[in-house]
This record gives C-alpha cells, sequence and structure tokens, in this order.
C-alpha cells in the first residue's frame, strides 16, 4: 500500500490536470498514489495519456455528480484510498517537489500538517503573496488559522477519518480544517512554500459567481456553528470561528462590491492590492 493519496477533484480540467500531475510525479518522495477524480464526466486517463504522463500510480474514479463540487468528489475518493495519509491537490495547483517528503514526518507524530502557500496568478506566473512571513517552521492553531484568507491544503493521517462536507460551498476547506484543527489541536507547519495556490480566472474559486457561492458557504457555516457548534469539541474554537467567519463574509461582501465595480478581477489579486495599500477596511482580516 503506499504511503500518501493524494486526491485530486478535476472539473473542467483539461488545460491543467497535466500540470498538476507532473508535480506530483517530481516529488522527491515517490511512495504515493493519486486518485483522479472526473466531477464532469471526462476520460482523464486517456488526457493524461495524450500528454504523456500516464503512471502506475495514478487511479481513475468518477465522482457519479457533474459539478458536485471539490468537497463531494473528493469524499468519492475516499473509500478507494490505501495510503496512510490523505492530502489533496486541487487540479488547478501544483505541490513543490519536496512537499511530501517534508509533511509526512510531521503529520505522522501529530496527525496531520500544514505547509506554506504560494498564491500565483496563473496567466502570468506573477507572484501575488506568500501566506506565512516565517523563518522556521511553527505550529498553526485556530486563530492562526482562522486570519488566514487563502486555502490551506493539509496532510492528515487517513485513521481520524475526516471528510469534507459538501453543503458548504466553496468555503469547504475552512470547514474540513476547523473540524481538523478540533480534532488534533495546533497542527505543525513547513515555513517553506510548498504548494502553488493558483489563481485562475474562470475556475470555481475565481469566476463571477464565486463571491455569491461564498456568500452562501459563510451564512451556511456561521448558522451551523450557532445551532449546534459545528460539532466541535473546543468550545474557544466554535466562539473565533463565529467571530472570524463573519470578518471573512464581511470581507467577501467588499470583494462582491469591487468586482461589481471593475475594482477587482480575482479575490486573491483585491487581498494582494488591499495588502500593499494596508487598508484596514478592505482587508480586515491579515495573514499571521
Amino acid at each position: 500500500m503506499p504511503l500518501v493519496s493524494v486526491i485530486v477533484a478535476a472539473f473542467r480540467a483539461e488545460t491543467t490536470l497535466a500540470r498538476a500531475v507532473r508535480s506530483l510525479l517530481q516529488q522527491s518522495l515517490s511512495d504515493w498514489e493519486a486518485l483522479i477524480v472526473a466531477d464532469d464526466g471526462q476520460d482523464y486517463r486517456s488526457l493524461l495519456a495524450d500528454e504523456g504522463c500516464l503512471d502506475p500510480r495514478l487511479g481513475f474514479l468518477d465522482s457519479g455528480g457533474r459539478g458536485s463540487g471539490p468537497a463531494a468528489a473528493r469524499n468519492a475518493a475516499l473509500p478507494h484510498a490505501t495510503g496512510a495519509f490523505l492530502a489533496p491537490l486541487d487540479a488547478d495547483d501544483l505541490y513543490l517537489p519536496r512537499r511530501l517528503e517534508r509533511l509526512v514526518p510531521l503529520a505522522r507524530e501529530a496527525g496531520a500538517a500544514f505547509d506554506n502557500v504560494r498564491v500565483v496568478e496563473d496567466e502570468s506566473g506573477r507572484l501575488l503573496q506568500v501566506l506565512f512571513a516565517a523563518e522556521r517552521d511553527f505550529a498553526l492553531d485556530g486563530a492562526g488559522f482562522l486570519a488566514t484568507s487563502v486555502p490551506l491544503l493539509p496532510l492528515w493521517r487517513r485513521d481520524l477519518g475526516l471528510a469534507w462536507d459538501p453543503a458548504i460551498e466553496l468555503c469547504d476547506d475552512v470547514a474540513f480544517n476547523l473540524r481538523l484543527i478540533d480534532r488534533v489541536g495546533p497542527v505543525p507547519t513547513a515555513a517553506e512554500p510548498l504548494h502553488d495556490y493558483r489563481v485562475r480566472q474562470g475556475s470555481v474559486c475565481h469566476s463571477p459567481q464565486s463571491a455569491e457561492r461564498a456568500e452562501r458557504g459563510y451564512r451556511a457555516l456561521l448558522a451551523r456553528l450557532e445551532a449546534d457548534g459545528y460539532g466541535l469539541a473546543d468550545a474557544a474554537l466554535v466562539a473565533a470561528a463565529a467571530v472570524a467567519l463573519g470578518r471573512k463574509r464581511a470581507l467577501n461582501r467588499a470583494f462582491a462590491e469591487a468586482l461589481a465595480a471593475g475594482r477587482a478581477v480575482s479575490f486573491q489579486q483585491f487581498l494582494a492590492e488591499a495588502a500593499a495599500r494596508h487598508d484596514p477596511a478592505a482587508f480586515p482580516i491579515r495573514n499571521s
């Protein structure tokens, strides 16, 4: 059995999936499998064959839906994952070569691990930001996580039994990581950027509808926190999450206004420009 099962949800990923897979083929740790879950009915095996990057470690699944979302697509892969550790990779993002090698030892001891993230404009290759200004590895607690505005994709032990919540639209990564931190406590985080989060126009997270979808996700998650604490055991984390999600929701609304006025193209570009202006009104949440 492989050490790591990487789960790749693929929706309209014809132009980016080969790059994501090549980043796996270049990993310094080779003991992995990747489960590529088509959420659009596409034959991604044939596409990767045409791109010359098929590999025996790649498996291909169908989510059973069409545009059901990354949470549902990833969940469809969980019964088929055999690795001791799990890690998602978005089909338009990429891992840097040492990511798995660096994160597995951290997760083996603590149960999970994060890494630093480079936010890159896909079309130009321009670096928008590096999430954490850290010189050495650190532990990310709930407050630190809730202060971020860039998706964090963990690597974690499969025996934790975690899954994604498809009812939380677009901010499903926030919901997942709240449950993860509630389960394992502060998560060891590699200071080295090991993951490229690519800002690509037309993607699910950077479409004209993204602000509206994020609003629905925040509304649903806030309602769950108010109703039953979202099943979290740590009452302090529940309270902090409610406050932080209210701020994130306000930030998303500010982005929606900027988008409608033609002052923003993508959420991450909006964040980067607001941070450069040191504008607290437009940028109420600062990365730790």
